[in-house]
């Protein structure tokens, strides 16, 4: 008992900071550039940061080590396929995407960028990506609550469905209340908590065995394939479908909203160089120490973990390795990538429903504050679908990430590479490359086909689907291509 009075302490301690963060930019937020979008005021350091924690969230220091627990290094092929689409997204998306949006009548959302970028008038290009949007968040931020229940329940023996509750009332205050730049700002600091803490744990494990060497020693007679990649937990050897399934959610990441976001708000795309340095330190530092914790644990703990409970392996550690306190401190930084990423994809979520669904089809001329209280209240409402989706606690994390992000990375991946980079996409091309996109994730992933991870099909038909119907349809007019043109010599 004193042991969690001690972790409350340090629980509380976190939150109401957070929670106070909210707060304080409720007073900054007045119309929805500042709600969604923070005015594009970042830097390069909260732009990197927050985008990186809102991108790895529970599930990588939960889900990813679970996986590592279960399979060794062959979980190393998701963390290559990750920092290899992260370097991808930074290097050929960012800058283009910034300047972009701003050109295209300040786009505020992806779905608004498409719509201006093609001068759609009939506004399918705002509702469509918007009803995507909305379902593939509602089940990404479920993961995230899932997370949050299981971390309350394994720490503090709290029913999962109150551990549920706790964690999901957090995440929706800051975000209902302040908005972008709270939800920035926090991620900000919980990517600096969620480093540290995903470094310290493996390092904290592995001394106290006897050092790295011993650890592997120890590894190698508990498993001696973990240390090959290409075995996979059932001893056999990783096919060609499944090395791409896992290399595959690299792809995944060209599509995700919520870290796209990201690159539209920085103050200028000259900051975005330094930005993606710091974000690929973050990334590649973070994967491997994530993998090694689930290896680690493997060698560490003295009873086996099994089925969901593989996902506790952090959790279990340090409860073990630290001081009460100090374990509480740790483990704020599992709840804070929970928080930096369910935050995250609720303020997408709402800003898509009132910008792009709302404004669009209900109320064409509601006022600006209006706008930004309907998100508010979205934001109620998707955070309390996602609560019911989560209430099974047998849902694994991982499975649960894997199936939105394959959802948000064959809709819309395809939809803003090809509008970003090939002039002669149409309006007609995109809505067919997202449409065919996302069914296909949804088609697939109940009958999965071939054993291959959904956003293969997916992003490769989408693709195909935008090549071919802008090929079929008239070319994009003068003031379309001007402004794709454009954008190569702006240096906003």
């Amino acid at each position: 008992m004193t042991q969690n009075i001690y972790i409350i302490i340090a629980f509380i301690f976190y939150l109401s900071c957070m929670m106070m963060i909210g707060v304080y930019y409720y007073r900054r937020t007045h119309n929805m550039a500042d709600y969604i979008l923070g005015n594009r005021k970042l830097g390069a350091w909260v732009t990197s940061l927050s985008a990186e924690a809102s991108d790895m969230s529970g599930w990588m220091l939960m889900g990813l080590p679970g996986y590592a627990y279960v399979a060794g290094l062959n979980a190393g092929w998701i963390a290559l396929g990750l920092a290899l689409g992260t370097f991808a997204n930074w290097k050929f998306v960012a800058s283009r995407l910034r300047k972009y949006t701003e050109l295209a009548d300040n786009s505020l959302t992806l779905p608004g960028f498409f719509q201006n970028r093609f001068h759609d008038k009939s506004n399918l290009l705002r509702i469509i990506p918007a009803v995507f949007i909305l379902i593939f968040f509602i089940i990404y931020t479920s993961s995230g609550f899932v997370a949050g229940g299981k971390l309350f329940e394994t720490i503090f023996g709290l029913p999962y469905l109150w551990s549920l509750a706790l964690g999901a009332f957090v995440v929706v205050f800051y975000t209902f209340v302040g908005g972008f730049l709270a939800v920035a700002w926090t991620d900000f600091i919980q990517g600096v908590m969620m480093f540290f803490a995903i470094l310290i744990v493996p390092a904290m494990g592995a001394w106290a065995i006897g050092g790295f060497q011993t650890t592997a020693e120890a590894i190698y007679t508990i498993n001696p394939s973990f240390f090959n990649p290409f075995t996979k937990p059932d001893g056999s050897m990783i096919g060609f479908i499944e090395c791409i399934s896992l290399l595959g959610w690299g792809l995944g990441y060209f599509g995700q909203p919520h870290i796209l976001v990201r690159f539209m708000a920085i103050r200028s795309s000259g900051e975005l160089k330094q930005a993606m340095h710091i974000a690929m330190t973050w990334v590649a530092i973070s994967l491997a120490a994530a993998v090694l914790v689930g290896m680690v644990g493997k060698a560490y703990l003295t009873h086996a973990l099994t089925g969901a409970d593989t996902e506790t392996v952090f959790l279990v550690m340090t409860n073990e390795l630290f001081s009460p306190f100090a374990a509480g401190i740790v483990l704020s930084a599992v709840l804070a990538a929970i928080m930096s990423t369910a935050s995250s994809q609720l303020l997408v979520a709402a800003s898509a429903f009132a910008q792009d669904f709302y404004h669009t089809t209900i109320r064409k001329n509601s006022s600006a504050n209006e706008l930004v209280w309907v998100g508010r209240f979205s934001v109620l409402g998707i955070a309390l679908i996602a609560v019911i989706l989560a209430m099974n606690p047998q849902n694994l994390i991982l499975d649960i990430v894997a199936y939105a992000w394959a959802g948000f990375g064959a809709a819309f991946g395809p939809a803003l590479l090809m509008a970003l980079f090939w002039r002669r996409t149409t309006s007609r091309g995109v809505i067919a490359g997202i449409v065919v996109g996302g069914l296909t994730v949804l088609i697939w992933k109940q009958f999965a086909w071939l054993g291959l991870y959904e956003i293969i099909p997916g992003f490769i038909l989408s693709l195909a689907a935008i090549y071919i119907v802008s090929k079929l349809d008239k070319e994009p007019p003068k003031e379309i291509t001007d402004v794709f043109d454009a954008v190569e010599h702006s240096n906003i």
